[in-house]
């Protein structure tokens, strides 16, 4: 990892800024109520914790402490339906199904082998009907689709443009 999340989280509050606008977007208009979310490197919660203010139980996940503390600290100060695991996004199991997958501008920052390998494992957990969400460089866009065409289960494109993939699992 080239930049040091911790330490910035650790200096800077709120240091990513707000919720990635495509995915605010994407919640304005989704109309399952109390979806289950999960939220591949939350970082400090930028998403996770807008998510989970719509009344969405979140799972983030990040590997750095500091920003899964602060994570937890607004969720508990807000009385979020929201949990935060530290953890390395390539190790980590999600437990359970989920509605939505949301992976903001993670992928990039790993090894391209673990980046199918992180993506494979979490679509896994994705229900039927379910979404994932991913932003991130646009080259790897053409490389996670290529990826989910390899899986088991059918999937349609909701979005597909410069740095941001939503995909439905279909079945």
């Amino acid at each position: 990892m080239a930049c040091d999340y911790d330490a910035l989280y650790r200096r800077t509050p709120n240091a990513l800024g707000a919720p990635t606008k495509a995915f605010c977007n994407f919640f304005s208009t989704f109309d399952k109520p109390a979806a289950r979310v999960l939220d591949v490197g939350c970082g400090q919660g930028r998403d996770a914790l807008f998510i989970a203010r719509l009344g969405h139980s979140v799972v983030g996940v990040d590997i750095s402490s500091a920003g899964i503390a602060d994570l937890l600290k607004a969720a508990a100060r807000d009385q979020l339906d929201l949990v935060g695991h530290v953890a390395d996004v390539v190790t980590f199991e999600p437990s359970g199904t989920f509605d939505v997958l949301l992976i903001d501008r993670t992928l990039h920052m790993l090894e391209r082998e673990d980046r199918q390998f992180v993506l494979e494992r979490v679509v896994a957990h994705l229900v039927p009907g379910g979404f994932l969400l991913i932003a991130d460089e646009t080259p790897n866009l053409r490389e996670f689709r290529a990826t989910l065409e390899r899986s088991s289960a059918s999937w349609s494109i909701v979005r597909n443009e410069r740095g941001v993939l939503f995909m439905r699992r279909e079945s």
